[in-house]
């Protein structure tokens, strides 16, 4: 057998064999002449005792020829010619593929890059996380992080991490960047290796605020500092604390969160110089991430087994691990049962697996409508000695060609798509990354795709192709007579169509009917024409009690920009960066363990302006002061849900609770209830509590400057920007809308509905070529038919019922199905989390009405076509 190289040199090979001939032959001719014959009779001579020079040259051609890879392209040549030749069905063919595979492409990209793509680090498959059961979250205490790595014996290392933020100076400028914390062994038990210098190690720890050693990420490392390698041993300050460079990590590791890529990392134990406060003396302060590497054959459910006799032995030791459950599961969102987005994933894929198979059903019913059409050329083809066989593998491979060029369109336009996407950041300054990069899987999957449409839509012609008549078709250039009485399968392709245009449409009108109900969610808040000011003062060396003064000092220059109706400060702010959440316990409680806390609140600090600022109603009780500071007793604000769980029915004001045993709260107010972190999230008690007072006498260094104005945006923006640089001129702080932060948490929702909406309008697309195609078609076969009736004398009526019959019929069913499929998907979807309406009678009419329209829409042309038929022409054709 030749090599495939040789393939494409073969025609070099063929001449120097004619050139071999020929030169036998001048020798031969030479000879003869010189025994005397003449040159003429030299050749003829020479000619005859060599044969036949072009059946001698065929007979060694074929010796290099692959038959079978020739005779494939020479099909897809002839293919392509014949694509060519048809423009507008091709394009056509080609951009409703590339629709349904870029559909598809997206949507699984989405499900790679989040759920089955595992952490860019070594064996992946062998790292699991470490959480607490019965939804007690994926965060640990540094004490409990300490006992697991002591006393467990399923894991060959243990590490922890934790993400923090801070300000970088590195010389003159300061930026905000954000980093991991980590335990020393953390590079140690994922194993990797730096791309410049090193990485610290335990050996590098003596303690506490032991080992100020800094390592870049290597996208930190060329933006910020130009890939430059003089970077090691370069001093930079954190929260104005000084670090050491000490290494550059691998490019291509963005660290272990799926969504957050970290600037740096440094150990954990310096962590406190950064951030201003500690996390290692008490173990109900949760805030690290555990991971590790289970040892050789031990399993899961195995280390599960052994980490709970660990946390009941830590239960009895300390009380506040008393009733701890920990599990491993897999990092990221593919191992939290309480995410939605791997269900809705797989949700969103099987529509778009949906939306593709509609497009096959759409382009089989064109192509077989293509090969009745070209019936005589087929039948030809056939009469002169091509076999069906023949015939019918050189429409396939025009239908492959189809399929492969709609497949390289579709990968196109959807790597573009999830190029922005990754880019995109929640939250400006937060390094935040989608990892959805397409890569070898995916371009795998557009592949198979690619083929196995164009092999579904391609073969099904081939029930024409071995039913067709030769004789007749070549007298009636028509291959076949189709019954239109009964139904056929291009009618089943159809209704195939129909029902998952419809499918997609409810369910994108009740995503968007969802999505229109929580715009008009009571949020507890109107974050229209708020603009918010984040930063912390701690990365400029301020502690909370020197804090205080230039806080007050931006309120007061915020409150008499021209514009500002109202200003506030508060540590965080609802849907915001950042957060804070504390142990709620009765009042009287003594013994301050997890175990007999009542909820944990989420918790905001907060001036005396706040409430009007954020137009949060006070139901009942009074506002802070800038009296509540350290000076008085401690009080807090809390909404109805905090109230109701902690106090019935009863009043809360007056009413007492702890946090822990030297914070001791008074309720002064009450407010409604709001959303606090997402829209539709389930009633979350909340509290606030004076910023000048502080949690339990802990002020705060985080910022958020709360602005109401009736300015536009870019001028507040630029006149809060001077009075921060006035006030703390080395502290960055990053301007938002308030609003851009509640739109930032319904991104996947909003993601959702547009994947939604754009599969949706490709199927409505589908389902107009395909009843618009059926009813053309059923014109164009009997349009003599047509004739006939029209001259028998039938009313227009009675004609246009006679043809569109089928397809009205078509439409009624498939629609019904669809709605009825279309509302236990939206019952799915609510379920997975999404902002659905599983029951909305006006989704349901105005979908009726859409697929009314759209078999109007569809069968106009050809109905307006069939009523023009003039009977006395059609009846003298041939």
């Amino acid at each position: 057998m030749i090599s495939f190289r040789q393939l494409f040199r073969r025609r070099r090979i063929y001449e120097d064999m004619a050139e071999e001939i020929q030169a036998h032959l001048e020798e031969q001719v030479d000879a003869l002449m010189a025994e005397g014959m003449t040159r003429a009779d030299a050749e003829a001579a020479a000619k005859r005792h060599f044969g036949n020079v072009t059946r001698i040259e065929e007979k060694g051609r074929e010796a290099w020829m692959m038959p079978n890879l020739e005779r494939l392209l020479a099909d897809l040549r002839f293919a392509l010619r014949r694509l060519v030749a048809s423009p507008g069905f091709s394009l056509t063919a080609i951009l409703t593929l590339a629709m349904g595979i870029g559909a598809n492409v997206v949507v699984f990209s989405l499900l790679n890059g989040l759920i089955l793509r595992p952490l860019n680090v070594p064996n992946p498959r062998n790292l699991w996380q470490v959480s607490r059961g019965r939804n007690g979250g994926d965060s640990q205490s540094w004490p409990d992080f300490l006992d697991f790595r002591e006393r467990d014996s399923s894991f060959t290392g243990l590490m922890a991490y934790k993400t923090l933020g801070a300000g970088m100076a590195a010389g003159n400028s300061t930026v905000r960047s954000w980093g991991y914390a980590t335990s020393g062994n953390y590079f140690d038990v994922l194993g990797i290796h730096p791309a410049l210098g090193r990485f610290f190690d335990a050996s590098d720890i003596h303690g506490m605020g032991s080992a100020p050693l800094l390592v870049l990420s290597y996208d930190f490392w060329q933006t910020e500092f130009g890939g430059r390698q003089d970077v090691l041993g370069k001093v930079v300050k954190l929260n104005e604390h000084p670090f050491t460079v000490i290494g550059v990590a691998a490019r291509g590791f963005y660290g272990t969160n799926m969504y957050i890529a970290p600037d740096y990392w440094l150990p954990i134990v310096n962590a406190q110089q950064v951030t201003g406060w500690s996390d290692f003396c008490c173990r109900d302060h949760y805030g690290i991430t555990v991971m590790g590497r289970l040892k050789r054959g031990v399993t899961p459910q195995q280390a599960d087994q052994a980490l709970n006799v660990v946390a009941a032995q830590m239960g009895k030791d300390y009380g506040k691990d008393e009733g701890l459950i920990l599990d491993v599961r897999r990092p990221g969102p593919a191992g939290d049962s309480s995410d939605p987005t791997e269900k809705s994933l797989l949700g969103m894929m099987l529509l778009s697996a949906l939306v593709l198979l509609a497009a096959c059903a759409n382009l089989a019913s064109i192509f077989a409508a293509r090969a009745a059409d070209r019936a005589g050329e087929l039948a030809v083809r056939m009469a002169i000695g091509a076999s069906r066989w023949v015939v019918l593998r050189q429409l396939l491979a025009e239908a492959i060609l189809i399929s492969l060029a709609g497949g390289a369109v579709g990968a196109f336009w959807a790597r573009m798509l999830l190029g922005w996407l990754s880019q995109w950041k929640r939250f400006s300054g937060l390094p935040t990354r989608l990892p959805v990069i397409p890569d070898g899987r995916v371009y795998v999957l557009a592949i198979a795709l690619s083929l196995g449409s164009g092999i579904l839509f391609g073969i099904l012609p081939s029930r024409q192709i071995w039913r067709t008549d030769v004789v007749q078709a070549i007298k009636s250039g028509y291959a076949w007579s189709e019954s239109f009485r009964r139904f056929a399968f291009r009618d089943v392709l159809l209704l195939l169509q129909i029902t998952v245009c419809t499918l997609l449409v409810t369910a994108t009108a009740m995503s968007i009917r969802g999505m229109q109900r929580a715009m008009h969610v009571p949020l507890g808040f109107d974050p229209r024409g708020v603009t918010i000011a984040q930063g912390d003062l701690n990365t400029a060396g301020y502690t909370g009690d020197s804090a205080l003064p230039v806080q007050k000092r931006i309120l007061a220059d915020a409150q008499s920009i021209p514009g500002v109706t109202f200003a506030a400060l508060a540590d965080f702010v609802p849907f915001g960066l950042g957060g804070a959440d504390w142990f709620v316990y009765r009042w009287g409680t003594t013994d301050f363990i997890p175990a007999h806390m009542a909820f944990a609140a989420t918790t905001y600090l907060v001036s005396p302006e706040y409430l009007h600022t954020a137009e949060t109603p006070l139901l009942r009780g009074r506002n802070f002061t800038w009296h509540d500071d350290k000076s008085v007793p401690n009080v807090a604000i809390v909404n109805q849900t905090f109230a109701r769980l902690l106090y019935g029915k009863q009043s809360p004001i007056g009413k007492r609770f702890d946090l822990w045993a030297e914070a001791k709260y008074q309720i002064v107010g009450e407010v409604a209830d709001g959303e606090y972190g997402s829209i539709g999230e389930r009633p979350q008690p909340m509290m606030m509590m004076p910023f000048a007072q502080g949690t339990g006498s802990y002020l705060s260094t985080a910022t958020c400057l709360v602005v109401r104005s009736n300015l536009p945006e870019n001028q507040i923006a630029a006149a809060l920007r001077r009075t921060l640089r006035k006030e703390a001129p080395d502290v960055p702080f990053s301007l938002e809308s308030w609003k851009d932060y509640v739109d930032a948490s319904m991104m996947f929702d909003q993601a959702v509905t547009m994947v939604l909406a754009a599969l949706g309008l490709l199927a409505v697309m589908l389902a107009v070529t395909g009843i618009f195609g059926m009813a053309s078609y059923s014109v164009s076969r009997r349009m003599k038919e047509l004739g006939i009736r029209i001259a028998v004398g039938a009313q227009q009526r009675q004609v246009v019922q006679a043809m569109l019959r089928r397809p009205a019929l078509l439409l009624c069913g498939g629609s019904v199905v669809g709605i009825g499929a279309g509302l236990l998907a939206a019952r799915v979807m609510e379920r997975l989390g999404a902002m659905v309406t599983p029951w909305d009678p006006l989704v349901i009419v105005v979908v009726s009405a859409s697929m009314v329209l759209i078999g109007i829409a569809a069968t106009w042309a050809p109905a307006r076509r069939m009523l023009a038929v003039d009977p006395a022409r059609l009846l003298r054709e041939p």
